[in-house]
Protein backbone atom coordinates (compact mmCIF):
# COMPACT_ATOMS: atom_id res chain seq x y z
CA UNK A 1 0.00 0.00 0.00
CA UNK A 2 1.50 3.21 -0.97
CA UNK A 3 -0.41 6.56 -1.00
CA UNK A 4 1.63 9.83 -2.02
CA UNK A 5 1.03 13.03 -0.43
CA UNK A 6 2.14 16.26 -0.77
CA UNK A 7 4.99 18.36 1.65
CA UNK A 8 1.88 19.94 3.01
CA UNK A 9 0.24 17.18 4.70
CA UNK A 10 -1.33 17.26 7.95
CA UNK A 11 0.56 15.14 10.52
CA UNK A 12 3.63 15.42 8.83
CA UNK A 13 5.70 16.66 11.36
CA UNK A 14 3.59 14.02 13.69
CA UNK A 15 5.00 11.46 11.61
CA UNK A 16 8.30 12.34 11.65
CA UNK A 17 7.95 12.51 15.30
CA UNK A 18 7.22 9.13 15.76
CA UNK A 19 10.37 7.48 14.59
CA UNK A 20 12.67 9.84 16.91
CA UNK A 21 13.09 7.53 20.02
CA UNK A 22 10.65 5.93 22.19
CA UNK A 23 10.18 9.80 23.51
CA UNK A 24 9.22 10.36 20.48
CA UNK A 25 6.31 7.83 19.63
CA UNK A 26 4.98 8.75 22.79
CA UNK A 27 4.79 12.63 22.02
CA UNK A 28 3.53 11.86 18.33
CA UNK A 29 0.91 9.53 19.93
CA UNK A 30 -0.05 12.33 22.20
CA UNK A 31 -0.02 14.98 19.81
CA UNK A 32 -1.87 13.25 17.27
CA UNK A 33 -4.31 11.76 19.90
CA UNK A 34 -7.08 14.78 19.32
CA UNK A 35 -6.28 15.70 15.77
CA UNK A 36 -6.15 11.85 14.45
CA UNK A 37 -4.70 12.71 11.44
CA UNK A 38 -4.15 9.38 9.29
CA UNK A 39 -1.08 9.84 7.78
CA UNK A 40 0.55 10.38 11.28
CA UNK A 41 -1.90 7.50 12.35
CA UNK A 42 0.03 4.88 9.62
CA UNK A 43 3.13 6.14 10.59
CA UNK A 44 2.61 5.76 14.73
CA UNK A 45 1.54 2.35 14.11
CA UNK A 46 4.69 1.47 11.70
CA UNK A 47 6.45 2.53 14.38
CA UNK A 48 5.13 1.06 17.23
CA UNK A 49 5.86 -1.97 15.30
CA UNK A 50 9.72 -1.17 15.30
CA UNK A 51 9.97 -0.82 18.98
CA UNK A 52 7.99 -3.62 19.96
CA UNK A 53 9.92 -5.54 17.78
CA UNK A 54 13.40 -4.42 19.32
CA UNK A 55 11.95 -5.22 22.33
CA UNK A 56 11.24 -8.94 21.88
CA UNK A 57 14.67 -8.87 20.16
CA UNK A 58 16.26 -7.31 23.54
CA UNK A 59 14.69 -10.46 24.66
CA UNK A 60 16.04 -12.93 22.53
CA UNK A 61 19.50 -11.26 23.25
CA UNK A 62 19.17 -13.06 27.01
CA UNK A 63 19.80 -16.71 25.00
CA UNK A 64 23.22 -17.22 24.47
CA UNK A 65 24.82 -18.04 21.35
CA UNK A 66 21.87 -18.29 19.19
CA UNK A 67 20.09 -15.44 20.71
CA UNK A 68 22.95 -13.24 20.10
CA UNK A 69 22.86 -14.15 16.46
CA UNK A 70 19.52 -13.77 15.79
CA UNK A 71 19.42 -10.24 18.13
CA UNK A 72 22.40 -9.00 15.92
CA UNK A 73 20.94 -9.79 12.64
CA UNK A 74 17.74 -8.44 14.05
CA UNK A 75 19.25 -4.95 14.86
CA UNK A 76 20.51 -4.35 11.35
CA UNK A 77 16.95 -5.45 9.72
CA UNK A 78 15.06 -2.93 11.70
CA UNK A 79 17.77 -0.34 11.64
CA UNK A 80 16.82 -1.04 7.62
CA UNK A 81 12.76 -0.84 8.78
CA UNK A 82 13.82 2.63 10.60
CA UNK A 83 15.35 4.48 8.46
CA UNK A 84 12.92 3.40 5.58
CA UNK A 85 10.11 4.86 7.47
CA UNK A 86 11.63 7.70 8.92
CA UNK A 87 12.62 8.36 5.15
CA UNK A 88 8.93 7.91 4.11
CA UNK A 89 7.55 10.15 6.31
CA UNK A 90 10.21 12.59 5.55
CA UNK A 91 8.99 12.32 1.96
CA UNK A 92 5.46 12.35 2.80
CA UNK A 93 4.56 8.54 1.46
CA UNK A 94 2.19 6.20 3.46
CA UNK A 95 4.54 3.37 2.47
CA UNK A 96 4.25 0.06 4.98
CA UNK A 97 8.04 -0.43 5.78
CA UNK A 98 9.80 -3.81 4.64
CA UNK A 99 8.97 -6.99 6.05
CA UNK A 100 6.65 -6.78 8.70
CA UNK A 101 4.88 -3.08 7.55
CA UNK A 102 1.46 -5.12 6.58
CA UNK A 103 1.61 -7.29 10.11
CA UNK A 104 1.82 -3.62 12.29
CA UNK A 105 -1.15 -2.16 10.08
CA UNK A 106 -3.00 -5.46 10.88
CA UNK A 107 -2.21 -5.63 15.04
CA UNK A 108 -2.33 -2.35 15.27
CA UNK A 109 -5.36 -0.81 13.56
CA UNK A 110 -7.15 0.19 16.47
CA UNK A 111 -4.54 2.88 17.05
Amino acid sequence: METEVSNDVPGKNIAIISYLTVIGLVIAFVMNNEKKEPFARFHIRQSLGIVLTSLALGIVNIIPILGWIISIVGFFVLLYMWIVGLLNAINGKEKVVPILGDKFEEWFKSI
